[in-house]
């Protein structure tokens, strides 16, 4: 490995580019379109047909000249080698915890070595381990990664629900089988996407959400229309549809609306949620237990989208709501289910805080326990009954705790992990005011690696407001603006950034890295007033939030243009896209990740549709030109240089289709054609990926070395191999 500690001259950065393999060239097939008076040009939209033979074959094409560039970079496998090496000195990764009642404990497990997450057991927290699924069986059967989607033990113990799906696709199936045995009961159902499996209190059935099969050529934006709410008897040969748009009409739901229905122990109730799949906020209905399936269930209205829910639990004949109705920091109502109230005037268990922001809950039998973002740490409040302030509970530091779930509500015994920007995660248990780290498996701070030092600032943005960033960087490196720099950044939905340690970052931060993570306008860090300020018409204040961390990170002397890195994930490809469109001056490299690129004809898509509600939709005037704005397909220009770009993407991906990525290469290529100074666009594919969500622990680090060493090279720290 050679790790170049002056950057290349300009000479030999353009000498290495320009002996590049040339990727496949895009046909232009123009299918300009007409919004509102407004003509946008399409030139790649044959793409959209990512299935098609010439589509397929561009695709592979693109792939494997991103692949030839990439194994050229001199110092890649030496960067895959250390990622694999720190993630194993870090440990086991023990996620999704779930305790049931007699100290049950259920969980997703990768030991070290191990490419894949298992679902395990115990009985007690020093307990024997017990494996109940391994995927890498099923993948070793048929040559494709398999993943665990989600999972939900019956209450009693004696059943696990679970998804499973393959390749990245997410299109989970559902399973269910007899824990003692090992058996499986029945035959797995499909198109079960969702984690929303719930058990009735007596174990004996179960309720789920599964989508309507699709036609041949029906329209990729009905797969989640009209959803239903399944309820399985175990024994049964069929389930019975119990809720949604075609099964309860008399409830005036939208064909988007997709429910879950919610059960606990010791109550007599149900309660229906729905969602568009992407945004919280929906509508909210109750009935009694003992009505459900029957032709006369009397379901009440709680709640519509104006109420703005985003969380609840059920307990006895009470239904706790996070809303952020009127309360953009969200508070916690409780509704009364014997004679409900509207939401606006139940009355407040947890009231919304002066500082911070609540993130979610759960339950205990006296209290309310609520997760509270303080920027980028989240801490645990705790509100007793009429104490409606609450109180912090002891935590080990600054940093972010997240609660385990702990549906049976049945102990004040509080378990939950925690992470730091430079601490892995552990679990703690929390009893009694004291905590005790809890073990499921080896974990620990990676040896040798460089002290770092952890930086809050607030950059003002173009219009004067100030936006949080942390900055990560080894103690002791020096401002010269030589160094390498990656801002990272999302900002939708109102998701935060939250401290983290990740080995990715560390192996960043030990070869003189700077990472720099920023939540500009449109998360919620700073409560729904912020996400709104970077939503639908305001979204542009989100990249130029990101162009204003970018500025600042310059200014200090963290680095330069010549070593700016930017990059954004999902949604958070109209972060980096846009900001790089807008300001290429400012980057040498940048990843888009998954990327939403082309906004104006995403809601054409399956997962598209279902997030109109987050970014808008080109049937309204304004929301068009917001779209229009916020797409990165039209923002490149003929005859600019961009910096070197690397699109990443899985074949595979339900959320975000593999084309977006596709359209956004091809315009970038066409539009620095020619140029002489023109940085590589290299489209690098997984044809057993998706979103992110299933892929390996080997597929992982081999992309993560992908960008890594793509980063590297583009900003002058490594060449290439002859």
């Amino acid at each position: 490995m050679r790790l170049l500690s002056m950057l290349l001259p300009p000479a030999l950065l353009l000498a290495a580019t320009t002996t590049l393999a040339a990727p496949p060239v895009a046909e232009v097939k123009d299918v300009p379109t007409t919004y509102h008076g407004t003509t946008v040009a399409d030139p790649y939209r044959w793409l959209e047909d990512s299935k098609s033979a010439p589509a397929q074959t561009w695709l592979k094409g693109q792939g494997a000249a991103a692949r030839s560039v990439l194994d050229r970079i001199d110092g890649r496998d030496a960067i895959e080698h250390r990622l694999a090496e720190l993630a194993d000195a870090q440990g086991d990764a023990v996620r999704s915890l779930m305790r049931l009642p007699g100290e049950r404990y259920y969980y997703l497990k990768r030991k070290v070595g191990e490419k894949q997450f298992k679902l395990l057991m115990r009985q007690g927290l020093k307990g024997a381990e017990k494996v109940l699924v391994d995927p890498e069986v099923e993948a070793a059967r048929t040559g494709v990664p398999h993943a665990i989607n989600y999972f939900k033990p019956s209450w009693d113990g004696k059943h696990m629900a679970y998804g499973m799906s393959a390749g990245g696709s997410e299109d989970a199936s559902l399973y269910v089988m007899d824990i003692q045995s090992g058996r499986l009961l029945g035959a797995p159902v499909p198109r079960v996407f969702d984690a929303g499996i719930h058990w009735l209190p007596d174990s004996r059935s179960y309720t789920y959400t599964q989508t309507v099969e699709m036609k041949p050529g029906q329209p990729a934006t009905e797969t989640y229309m009209d959803a239903r709410v399944m309820w399985q008897r175990l024994g049964a040969a069929q389930p019975k549809p119990v809720f949604g748009p075609t099964v309860t009409p008399q409830l005036g739901l939208a064909r988007l609306d997709v429910g879950q229905l919610y059960t606990v122990p010791g109550s007599r109730w149900v309660v229906a949620r729905t969602t568009d799949t992407t945004v919280p906020e929906g509508k909210l209905f109750a009935t009694r237990l003992s009505g459900l399936g029957q032709p006369d269930a009397r379901w009440q209205r709680l709640a519509t989208e104006a109420d703005k829910v985003v969380d609840i639990a059920l307990q006895g004949d009470s239904l706790y709501v996070m809303t952020q109705a009127g309360a953009p920091r969200r508070k916690v109502v409780r509704i009364g289910l014997n004679k409900p109230v509207a939401l606006a005037q139940a009355p407040v268990v947890a009231a919304e805080p002066k500082e911070g922001v609540l993130q979610g809950f759960d339950l205990t039998p006296t209290a309310v326990i609520a997760q509270l973002r303080q920027g980028t740490s989240v801490l645990l409040r705790r509100y007793a009954h009429g104490d409606t302030t609450g109180r912090n509970l002891p935590v080990p530091a600054a940093g972010t705790s997240w609660l385990t779930a702990a549906p049976a509500q049945d102990s004040e015994t509080l378990l939950y992990v925690f992470s730091s920007w430079t601490e892995p995660s552990r679990w703690l248990r929390l009893e009694s005011g004291r905590n005790t780290d809890v073990s499921f498996g080896l974990r620990r701070v990676p040896a040798g690696l460089p002290e770092a030092v952890v930086t809050e600032v607030n950059v003002e943005s173009h219009d004067g407001v100030k936006v949080p960033m942390t900055i990560l960087h080894k103690k002791g490196l020096a401002m010269d603006g030589r160094n390498p720099v990656l801002l990272n950044g999302y900002a939708s939905y109102g998701f935060s950034i939250s401290a983290f340690f990740g080995t990715e970052t560390m192996a960043w931060i030990e070869r003189g890295g700077v990472a720099a993570f920023i939540n500009p306008r449109g998360s919620g860090v700073h409560g729904d007033e912020w996400h709104r300020a970077g939503f639908k018409t305001t979204k542009p204040n989100t990249w130029k939030d990101g162009i204003a961390g970018a500025r600042y990170l310059i200014a200090k002397g963290y680095g330069s243009p010549k070593t700016m890195g930017i990059t954004g994930t999902s949604a958070g490809g109209i972060f980096v896209g846009r900001a790089v469109t807008e300001a290429p001056e400012l980057f040498a490299a940048a990843i888009f990740n998954v990327g939403v690129m082309d906004a104006v004809r995403v809601e054409e898509s399956a997962n598209g549709v279902t997030n109109i509600s987050e970014f808008g939709t080109v049937k309204d005037p304004a929301e068009f030109k917001a779209l229009l704005a916020m797409s990165t397909y039209h923002a490149v220009k003929d005859g600019t240089a961009y910096p070197g770009v690397l699109l990443v993407h899985g074949m595979n991906d339900p959320r975000v289709d593999v084309w977006q990525s596709g359209k956004a290469a091809a315009r970038l290529q066409a539009a620095q054609a020619g140029l002489p100074d023109a940085r590589p666009t290299l489209l690098r594919l997984d044809a057993q990926a998706g979103h992110g969500m299933g892929s390996t622990q080997t597929q992982r680090q081999a992309m993560a070395a992908d960008m890594q060493s793509f980063l590297l090279w583009q900003m002058g720290k490594l060449g290439l191999k002859d």
